[in-house]
């Protein structure tokens, strides 16, 4: 018997870093354009559940896959 509980959808993002850019560079960029992030690559990512966040992780390679391992929960999550 399924509960109430696994009815529930949640949306899971995972936040990289974060840029700030002119809007007139935004408008130029086109396919192949590079975005800096105020991250570096083996910094902790930022996993968001309905947009809040709920805990870090890193990000792996898995054959042709990029997956995130959970390594902390925030607190009053979970």
């Amino acid at each position: 018997m399924a509960s109430n509980v696994d009815n529930v959808k949640v949306e899971i993002s995972v936040v990289l870093g974060r840029s700030v850019i002119p809007m007139h560079q935004l408008l130029r960029m086109g396919r192949g354009a590079v975005i800096e992030l105020d991250t570096n690559q083996d910094d902790p990512v930022t996993i968001l559940a309905n947009e809040k966040p709920v805990a870090r992780g890193e990000i792996e390679i898995q054959g042709d896959k990029i997956a995130v391992s959970v390594v902390e929960l925030l607190q009053g999550y979970i």
